[in-house]
């Protein structure tokens, strides 16, 4: 059910009874270890590209997910899921390996709750009685695209962020035991006339409010609904912003329930600048921790809204300013 001007409420409520969460080596290192399935040693994992470790990251996310949930390949009608990479290869090669019906997705870092909200919409809409939704982004990899191969040493700044290596996915279901998809809300693309790309955080923070507010605008609801909002990777600078936008505009959270998917994951005292980033990010925050966190009891409701800056190397060689977008998806806690 349309409600509102973006958001869909999903009355049937789909529920997530599977998911899988993979990592690399600096992950394992991290805040949140505990909460993956499978933490590789390293950035190659027995390949000979970065992207094509990139692929096994989330073929290893899908088959721990199917495993879990004691399904086969066959069991899935569909299979959603996109990455950084051109033309989203990790996730289309993923796909060819997994021969699951495919939809390939780019939302840049909102892919995760884009996959899930469209994951949700189909099953909630009987046209699906499971649906394989996830995403996924690789560090050296992506720092080849979009910046330096790490190999070259460049120096960033302070405003960059860490882009994760790790894949998150999940099964949605029309029924069966764990957290259940309540509503999604759709963003809208926002370009504030930023153009520095080692500002992701503060490019992504106003499409961030924008969809918060949608979200609660149509839902008719206040931010203390939530148990806790949680933004996909905008970092110390972009959760800063995003925080003093929504004062603004008179939508005021309380910072112990509002965090980021970009400064939970690693440590203090890792190398990440102001935080982590990449499709991958809320997709292994969400998947493992949080929904962890959730079937313990420790969060009831919980509105994820990750983010992304639509924006690619060749725009940025012509100059152009970032566009960006945010979806929200909203999980309760259901039968666990």
């Amino acid at each position: 059910m349309l409600k509102g001007q973006q958001t869909w409420i999903f009355q049937q409520k789909p529920v997530i009874i599977s998911t899988g969460t993979v990592g690399g080596p600096f992950e394992a290192n991290g805040n949140l270890a505990d909460d993956f399935d499978i933490l590789h040693e390293d950035l190659w994992i027995e390949q000979d590209s970065y992207e094509k470790a990139h692929r096994v990251l989330l073929e290893d996310a899908v088959d721990k997910a199917l495993t879990k949930a004691s399904l086969q390949k066959e069991d899935m009608q569909f299979f959603l899921a996109g990455d950084l990479i051109n033309q989203i290869t990790p996730s289309s090669f993923a796909a060819r390996t997994n021969q699951i019906p495919y939809i390939g997705l780019f939302g840049a870092c909102s892919t995760s709750m884009e996959g899930l909200a469209l994951a949700s919409f189909l099953v909630n809409h009987q046209g699906a009685n499971y649906v394989l939704t996830g995403a996924s982004s690789h560090n050296a990899a992506v720092e080849k695209q979009f910046r330096y191969p790490t190999e070259y040493g460049g120096q960033k700044p302070p405003t960059a962020q860490w882009t994760v290596t790790g894949a998150g996915v999940a099964i949605v279901a029309q029924k069966g035991m764990g957290p259940v998809v309540t509503s999604a809300t759709i963003g809208r693309v926002i370009d504030m006339g930023l153009s520095d790309p080692f500002n992701m955080g503060g490019a992504m923070a106003p499409a961030a409010v924008d969809t918060i507010i949608a979200h609660l605008k149509d839902r008719g609801i206040t931010p203390d609904y939530y148990d806790l909002i949680v933004t996909g990777d905008l970092g110390k600078i972009g959760r800063a912003v995003s925080l003093e936008l929504l004062k603004e505009k008179g939508h005021s959270i309380r910072e112990d329930r509002y965090k980021d998917c970009g400064l939970m994951i690693y440590k203090e005292g890792q190398p990440v600048l102001s935080g982590a980033s990449g499709p991958g990010c809320s997709a292994t925050v969400l998947y493992g921790h949080l929904l962890n966190e959730m079937k313990k009891g420790k969060i009831q409701r919980l509105l994820v809204v990750a983010t992304g800056a639509l924006l690619s190397p060749l725009t940025f060689q012509q100059q152009e300013t970032i566009p960006c977008i945010a979806h929200a998806v909203s999980i309760e806690a259901g039968g666990m």
